[in-house]
This record gives C-alpha cells, structure tokens and sequence, in this order.
C-alpha cells in the first residue's frame, strides 16, 4: 500500500467532508462540493488531474437536455453498468444534504456524453418514483443486485431529520436514524417497495455495503438511538421471480464494528476496507482485506501503510473512493496552513506492490510528457482550473485564489460568506434566500465608508423595496457601523406620510326660478 502526499493550498473550502468521488472510464470527477456552484461551474462537477504531486480540478458542463443536480453532500452512490459490449457506466445519485442543509430525496441518474482534453460533458436526469418512496436521508447506501436475468437496486440507512409531527421548538432541526426498512427501488418502471426485516433492530448510518449477484452485505454503521457501532455483519438476498420480490436477512458472525469506512475494489473479488472510526474520538488505523465470492464473505487483515503522524493524531478524517484500488483521504491542517479552513490530502493506493510500482512509473512517465509540446490536445487553462501544490510554502499569500476569472467577481469565501459586521449571522451552511431576488448568494450592497466594503442586506435590517430603492438610485450608502460619517448620505429613514384630507366640493350658486305669478307681484310692487 503506497500513501501519497498531495497538500492542498487554494480553494480547499469545497473539498469538504461528505463530497463524492465517480469514475467514469478510469477519469475520477469531484462532486458534492461546500457551498452553492459559482457561475464559472454551475454544475458543481470537476474533473481530477493528478500529476506528480499536483491536483488540478477542471469544472464539467451539462448536455442542454440535463435537469439541475444541486452540491449533495452524504448522498448515496452506485454505478449502473450497461451491456458488456458497450461498457456504458452511469452513477446513480440518491438523497444528500444541500448547502442549505436540506435534505434531498430525489434520484438523478448521471451519465458521460462526451469527453476531449478541452471539455466534459455529462448528461443528468431526474427520476420519477412512485409507491414506497424512501423519505429524505443522507449517510446510508445504494447497491444494484441481480436477480434471474432482472436487476433491480437496494436502499437501506441513513439519517434523516424528525417527522414534522413530533418536533419540538428546542429540537426542530434534530437528526434522528432512518427505520431499518430494505427498500427495492425498479428505476426502469420507478416503481419502490419497502420491506421490514426482523433481523434488522436498529437504523444504521455510515455503513459499508458491498453487492454480489443476487446479495448485498452490510458491515458496520452507527447508531444514534444507542450511540453504538454495529459489529454485526448483515447478509440481504434478493430474490426477483415474476411475482413479487422477496427479501431475507441473514447475520453472519466475523463483523466490524465500525462507522464511516471507506472500501475501494482491487480485483474481481478483492475489496480493501481503510479508515472510519471505531469509536466518537478513536480513528480506525487498521486496514482489512474482504474477500467476496458468490456465496460467501471473508473479511481479513491486512498490513496498513506507514501512517504519517498528521494522520495519527488527527481528530478526524475523511474521504471517498477514487476507484481502481485507489482512496483520497483528507484530515484537517487546523493552523499549519495558510487557510484555516484548508486539509492535507492524501492518496492511498491499495494494490498490490508490483501493480504500485507500475502505476507510479505510468503516472511519471505521463507527467513527463505532458511537459512536452501537447500537439493536438489543449492544456488546461488557468481560468478553469484549481491547483493543489505539493508545498504549501511555495504559495504566496496575495496568490491563494487562483480560480477567479476577470469578467466575474470573487464569490469564494472572502466574496458573499464574509462577516459584514460584528452582528453579521450570515452562515454559508445554514443560509437560506431572504428577499424575493435571492437565489443561492445573499444579496449584498456596497458601503462607501473608508475604502469601501460589502455588507449583507440583511445584516443592515433592510427591507425589500429599500433595497431595490438604494439599488435603482444613484446614492451612496453608509452601513450602520459608518453612519456618522456622513448622516446625510445614510439610509433614509422611512417617511410616514401624512394623510391629505379632501378638499370641500364648492357649492353651486342656485337661481331662484320664479313662477309667473310671483314676476307679476314683483313688478305690481315695483311700479306702486
């Protein structure tokens, strides 16, 4: 097992625990990114470049046919492969968390269209599903069996939030285990079926799964109910006749009580299972060899690498799958980077020494050439990419942010998730759209005190049509903190106006008609 380095200095804010790793044609693509996509990469989709000691993310675009996939974090993912001629591979993506902390319960199905040294282009549909749909939940899994010439997937953990009907004001947002119910998911007819199982007690979240044929196996998994990690080792078999399916439970012994572990495939029937955690404040440093045949699962254990001492000591970790025998893991650089929110990476490859030493000599041997002229293929630009030094101090400060293009402006962290103020309560992770013209940034408003500054709109308590009026006039604004700076170009107050009150209707000048015999008596009198 072969443990490099890979330190990430710039724009390490998205890689965050709980994103997602697919791998399409032996290309790994990056998904489940911290925060809402920016305009240079609505799809939230990159593709991973490792050179050497370097990793480069170039964003991937949509087909115009694709439906919107928000940044899922601790979503459920499963490939979906085609006829062996066509070696057709799509990733089926289920539940997760939004940077809004919503959680999903949609399906969307993603597949590869079309792919240059220039472009990739991915196409991504929404799935309709109908009958015993699988309630919103993030941390539990997805596997595809098979089953008498029919396939069909299975779902099963996961978190979710508590039922609206048994919230309470002090624990609305809490998260509480999913019920332990086995879900049959036919995503040809969308069609889902729930089973409850009486060897399945409690709900399980952060397991590991692992699909054989006609049988999924899960191991280990945590529980908040009783705050344990499962050591039973579960066997689910599928059974899918013309009629209805039917499901069995059978629990093995040889389980691993563990949460939030990571397995990569190394052969047809070789698994290597790395990382998670064996208890709240213990990392599990041992790695194990699963070894799945048709019938029967054997779970060895196995040298681990030479751990580096950030890893030993670090309070977490975390990482995903990159494919081919092949695991990134991430822990935490607390202050020894220049970002206080960046991680150092690693690359654990889990084969054998010989296949190591061949993938290390082709990795060089490309990294080599692509140093030479590229002739046909188009390099990277460096408008479209993030860089990851090997070295951290080889970076300038003033040059940390190397993804801002010169038509847009800064929306990283320093651009729409800064404090504003000191009662600034803007949280990237917790926001959600105030005013009607919100989408996924809050709206901002610039303050001409000083130098100049960005401040939230919410943060200076204003309302909707004042801040349509300060954004269509030509005035300046002071935020609270710099008001005394100039009182008379600050925010103008609300004016009350006064109720004008009708103006009396002038009356009519009436004429006196007057009758015959009255004329008569006027003139008699006039005359005498």
């Amino acid at each position: 097992m072969l443990l490099q380095a890979v330190s990430a200095v710039s724009n390490s804010s998205l890689l965050q625990p709980g994103f997602s790793l697919l791998n399409f044609d032996g290309h790994v693509f990056f998904f489940g990114q911290k925060g809402w996509p920016k305009r240079s990469c609505p799809t939230g989709v990159f593709l991973l470049d490792v050179k050497q000691d370097e990793l480069k993310m170039k964003p991937a675009a949509f087909s115009k046919d694709s439906c919107y996939l928000p940044p899922l974090r601790y979503p459920a993912l499963c490939t979906l492969r085609g006829n062996v001629e066509s070696g057709d591979c799509q990733y089926i993506i289920h539940g997760g968390k939004t940077p809004n902390n919503d959680l999903s319960d949609k399906v969307y199905i993603m597949s590869l269209v079309s792919k240059n040294s220039k472009k990739t282009m991915f196409q991504c549909i929404e799935k309709d599903l109908g009958g015993d749909v699988p309630e919103a939940r993030y941390g539990h899994t997805i596997n595809i069996v098979h089953s008498r010439g029919k396939s069909t997937s299975v779902i099963f953990g996961g978190r979710s939030y508590t039922p609206l009907a048994q919230r309470t004001t002090e624990k609305w947002n809490s998260v509480v285990d999913c019920l332990p119910s086995v879900f049959l998911v036919d995503f040809e007819f969308g069609c889902c079926t729930s089973y409850i199982l009486p060897e399945l007690q409690d709900g399980l979240a952060f397991h590991v799964s692992l699909a054989r044929n006609d049988t999924v196996y899960i191991l280990g998994g945590h529980s908040l109910q009783n705050n344990t990690r499962s050591p039973s080792l579960y066997k689910l078999k599928v059974d899918l006749p013309l009629g209805s399916p039917a499901v069995t439970c059978t629990i093995l012994p040889g389980g691993i009580s563990v949460s939030s572990a990571i397995v990569t495939q190394t052969s047809d029937t070789e698994f290597v299972l790395v990382g998670g955690y064996q208890s709240d404040n213990q990392k599990r440093l041992v790695c194990n060899t699963i070894v799945l045949e048709d019938s029967k699962i054997e779970i060895l254990e196995r040298a681990s690498p030479d751990w580096t001492q950030d890893i030993k000591h670090c309070r977490m970790w975390f990482g995903y799958d990159m494919g081919k025998g092949s695991v990134l893991l991430g822990i935490p650089g607390a202050n020894k980077q220049l970002l206080s929110d960046a991680h150092y990476f690693y690359i654990l490859r889990c084969k054998g020494a010989e296949e190591d030493k061949e993938e290390e000599l082709t990795a060089q041997i490309c990294s080599q050439t692509s140093t030479e002229d590229p002739g046909d293929s188009t390099p990277f630009e460096d408008s479209e990419e993030f860089c990851f030094s090997a070295e951290a101090n080889s970076f300038d400060v003033d040059d940390t942010d190397t993804y801002n293009e010169d038509d847009e402006e800064d929306e990283s962290e320093t651009g729409y998730w800064i404090t504003c103020s000191a009662s600034c309560n803007i949280d990237i992770n917790t926001w959600v759209p105030f005013y009607s013209t919100e989408l996924n940034k809050p709206a901002m408003i610039l303050c001409s005190g000083g130098t100049g500054h960005w401040v939230h709109a919410q943060c200076m308590d204003l309302s909707e049509s004042m801040l349509l009026r300060l954004s269509e006039a030509n005035v300046k604004y002071f935020c609270n903190e710099h008001v005394h700076l100039n009182k008379g170009l600050q925010t103008p107050k609300k004016v009350v106006h006064l109720k004008k009150q009708p103006m009396k209707p002038l009356r009519r000048k009436t004429t006196m008609k007057l009758t015959t015999p009255t004329k008569k008596s006027f003139l008699r009198r006039l005359f005498e």
